[in-house]
């Protein structure tokens, strides 16, 4: 029989709290010290959020040339990004013969070449894979990592993509559907030792999560949502909330987040809030032109009520404001100065 949610969203809850105030059990595969240090630097980001400290995050393309990828995230991080991201795609959406690294193969390198940042898949789609397959590549990265990944999933979108490679894309009800059977899947056996679930769209028997995630009882879940139905699913299960639209829209959809937090009796302020600049999706905005652009583009976001501002970087011939900007503005931008409102839900 398949599992309840609201049972899921409590047992999951629990087993949160429970693990604050205990050791970690001597026989998991990771060590302990490591499982409680990554977790409690995960609690700490989360203080920061719900304390109106801002999160930065940079989101790069796996278009370039390995090295070069490599050489960009170890840069990324000692300017002092909080974390760093990469798409699930099949190819660019800039053009289906353009070249692209598969992202999770990819994040498992990038892993191992960087040392603090909080890293992650912005997001996975779910059309991609078996739900238990990503929940294994997530314990994967998050061992290799020692502990710093993010769960990023979404329901996916990109249809060219999926007419490309032969895979099934959905009527939109159907797409919402799998995607809410999968995150459930997901937190169940993250969260857990051995689950059963029996869904219309996917199904455990009996499957182990050994070894189990660094970071106990897992990873945090960041989810992808626009509409209201899919926000109704980052209320009952994510811990950091991603979207992107211009200011007044995602405060919309924020203080809609809001009250579905409220409907089910879960603390508003638990979600972090996350934001997304690309390219393509805002052409008409440039934060990285100059320090003035930057702290207006933050700020006006920053009232709508996001906590973490997750950007592409601009060209590598603008490297240098970025190194700028990443120096003298966001030690700033970081304590709300800027903007003299706590992002507090």
């Amino acid at each position: 029989m398949k599992l309840d949610s609201d049972v899921v969203y409590r047992q999951s809850s629990v087993a949160r709290a429970k693990h604050l105030g205990k050791t970690v059990d001597p026989g998991d595969t990771a060590s302990s010290r490591s499982t409680v240090l990554s977790f409690q630097h995960m609690e700490e980001l989360m203080a920061k959020s719900a304390t109106g400290t801002h999160l930065f995050g940079i989101h790069t393309i796996q278009t370039m040339p390995w090295p070069e990828l490599m050489r960009q995230w170890q840069w990324f991080e000692e300017l002092g990004f909080d974390s760093l991201w990469l798409p699930d795609h099949f190819f660019p959406t800039a053009g289906r013969d353009k070249p692209m690294f598969e992202a999770w193969t990819a994040l498992a390198g990038l892993a191992v070449v960087t040392k603090r940042a909080r890293i992650g898949i912005l997001v996975s789609s779910n059309t991609f894979r078996h739900p238990a397959l990503l929940a294994k590549q997530a314990v994967t990265v998050d061992h290799q990592s020692d502990g710093r990944l993010e769960l990023g999933i979404g329901a996916g979108w990109f249809v060219e993509e999926h007419d490309t490679f032969g895979l099934d894309f959905p009527e939109t009800r159907v797409l919402v559907d799998r995607y809410a059977e999968a995150v459930e899947l997901i937190d169940t056996y993250l969260c857990g030792d051995e689950s059963t679930f029996h869904g219309e769209h996917y199904q455990l028997n009996g499957a182990f999560n050994r070894p189990q995630p660094m970071q106990r009882p897992r990873p945090p879940l960041v989810m992808g949502a626009h509409g209201p139905r899919m926000l109704r699913l980052v209320a009952r299960y994510a811990d950091t909330w991603n979207s992107f639209a211009p200011p007044e829209e995602l405060r919309h959809r924020n203080d809609q987040l809001t009250a579905f937090c409220e409907e089910i009796g879960r603390d508003p302020a638990s979600i972090k809030r996350s934001m997304f600049y690309g390219v393509r999706q805002s052409p008409e905005d440039d934060p990285w032109q100059s320090v003035d652009a930057f702290t207006h583009y933050i700020g006006q976001y920053a009232e709508a009520g996001m906590q973490e501002f997750v950007l592409q970087p601009p060209a590598p011939e603008r490297f240098g404001m970025m190194e700028r900007i990443a120096s003298d503005i966001l030690p700033t931008l970081r304590h709300d100065s800027a903007t003299g409102r706590t992002t507090t839900p």
